[in-house]
């Protein structure tokens, strides 16, 4: 029997298949569920706008005393918010959402401005078509957001190996229905997200380790190619949020060495 969060969630886009879709995993995935993982909390909250607080009131008590703190909760929604847009192509729910971004004037406040812009001057069917021509192609796409393919210059390679390897160390499975290798740049802003949020409980430090040993060594250098990507236009934006986020997680994970 699903709880009172996932049920909500459903209701919120639809049916099962619509959040399976928005999610981008397979619709039997998600009907097994009788309630959110909790690694799946901040995709299914910034897909349907609904809380984690009433999805999973378990992880989300304020009162609890091992709350993630606000800076984390911040960059966890940083996090979850690039998984969704590299993990499928925004519908118009989300870009509707995304069209009312405000932001201060530092760098990422003014990227996510610049998100909002491009959200609202476009259109699902012509981003779905740039997704697609980014990142799928009829061949390959123009970008491969792929972190052994940035560091080797081929897919399946020893970087995914290796993180795959610390992230069994960690306790971190994928979520049945994931159809790509961990090492896509949805997949590991997922992760980030679910450990920022404190939804997968990590030994002290797991966090830089994570992001220093598998995506800095790759992921400032794939948005900075998607901001000028020739088949980039709404993904431009995405791109230069991307970037600024990444620089600003490496310089936080320095000051706190």
């Amino acid at each position: 029997m699903r709880d009172q969060g996932l049920q909500e969630a459903i209701q919120a886009v639809g049916s099962v298949t619509e959040l399976a879709r928005r999610l981008g995993i397979s619709q039997p995935s998600v009907s097994n569920w009788e309630r959110v993982p909790a690694e799946r909390v901040i995709s299914v909250e910034a897909a349907t706008g609904i809380g984690r607080d009433v999805l999973r009131p378990d992880l989300f008590d304020d009162e609890l005393p091992d709350a993630a703190d606000e800076t984390d909760q911040a960059r966890a929604r940083e996090y979850a918010l690039l998984a969704t847009l590299l993990g499928r192509a925004p519908d118009e729910t989300l870009l509707e959402r995304l069209g009312k971004l405000r932001g201060d004037p530092s760098p990422l406040g003014m990227s996510h401005v610049a998100l909002g812009a491009a959200a609202a001057r476009g259109n699902a069917k012509e981003i779905g078509r740039e997704y697609f021509d980014l990142f799928i192609g009829l061949s390959r796409g123009e970008l491969l957001p792929y972190g052994s393919y940035y560091l080797t210059g081929f897919l399946y390679e020893r970087p995914l190996a290796r993180l795959r390897g610390d992230l069994k160390r960690l306790g971190i499975e994928l979520a049945e229905g994931h159809c790509e290798p961990e090492d896509h740049a949805a997949i590991l802003c997922e992760i980030m997200a679910a450990m920022a949020a404190g939804e997968v409980k990590v030994p002290d430090g797991a966090q830089r380790e994570l992001f220093e040993k598998h995506i800095a060594p790759w992921m400032v250098r794939f948005f900075a190619d998607l901001e000028v990507a020739a088949g980039a236009d709404f993904y431009r934006a995405v791109g230069t949020l991307g970037r600024t986020f990444m620089e600003i997680e490496a310089e936080g994970f320095k000051l706190s060495s």
